[in-house]
């Protein structure tokens, strides 16, 4: 019974947050990264020491500033989870290089979509996704019933969500020989095996070598994206890059290509980073 119940209560704690204006959300998430700022937790204690081994020259306050937007984000995830207007939501997000999308996808090789834990990044698969058909690679959550959730919740009409297993990787190499879109998250700490070790801000981090071999195997053009958020309330901004060189076939070499593409965009808003994520931790041994 508690399975079913937890699902309901989490839909209707979602649809909440989701009826206020997106001005409002952004002000309550701020009020929760401030809590987030001023209780003592390993969060704050691992955010501080990235940001600070990152950006060693931002004043202080550049750590209050990421943790309120940690809180923004927090309260923007059920937010655009649920709304399914795809006109009122592009109205929010500026972007002028949708012309640069398609004529990638005309190549027919598939587009591959990477983006830092950065931003809004959760509104870039329902954006781009109301425009092109498109398979999101994410890391789902031990419980069953959870991950089950968010894969309804996430989905729309041409938006996929593929769980990063041999499964989920299966789906997404169908979908770029189909000729189309996935998105994955290259930040993320893979499991040992499937991955390198490549500077990251300088420090070596354990990062998947999927994306290369995603490229190799497909040919498919590769575009960085962030999502940059406004003042409170003005919406964001969408910034993309197309690598238009292909990526080199040393895993290493094409690792550290990607973790400097992710600094790049992180650089455009370093306080909007994820620094509390344990980037630098050892790799999990991989599930029998």
């Amino acid at each position: 019974m508690k399975y079913k119940v937890r699902p309901y209560l989490a839909s209707l704690l979602f649809a909440g947050v989701a009826a206020l204006p997106l001005a409002l959300v952004q002000r309550l998430g701020k009020i929760c990264g401030w809590i987030l700022f001023i209780v003592p937790g390993r969060y704050k204690r691992r955010a501080k020491t990235n940001l600070a081994h990152a950006f060693p020259n931002l004043p202080p306050a550049a750590l209050k500033q990421s943790l309120l937007a940690v809180g923004q984000l927090f309260l923007e995830m059920p937010y655009w989870w649920v709304r399914r207007d795809d006109r009122a939501l592009n109205k929010q997000v500026h972007c002028n290089d949708w012309p640069l999308f398609e004529q990638a996808l005309a190549r027919g090789n598939g587009v591959i979509l990477l983006s830092p834990h950065c931003g809004c990044f959760e509104l870039l698969g329902p954006v781009y996704s109301s425009h092109y058909p498109s398979t999101v690679l994410f890391r789902p959550p031990r419980k069953v019933w959870l991950q089950d959730w968010i894969i309804k919740m996430r989905t729309r009409k041409q938006l996929t969500m593929a769980p990063a297993n041999k499964s989920g990787v299966r789906t997404v190499v169908k979908t770029l020989l189909r000729g189309h879109t996935v998105g994955i998250l290259p930040d993320q700490v893979p499991v040992s095996g499937e991955g390198v070790w490549a500077p990251f801000f300088g420090k070596p981090a354990y990062t998947m070598t999927l994306v290369q071999r995603l490229q190799k195997l497909t040919g498919a053009t590769i575009f960085i994206l962030g999502a940059e958020r406004n003042p409170v309330g003005q919406g964001y901004k969408m910034h993309v890059k197309e690598m238009t060189s292909p990526l080199p076939d040393d895993p290493t070499e094409a690792a550290t290509i990607i973790n400097t593409e992710m600094e790049n965009v992180i650089r455009m808003m370093p306080t909007q980073y994820l620094w509390g994520y344990n980037r630098y931790r050892q790799p999990r041994e991989k599930p029998a």
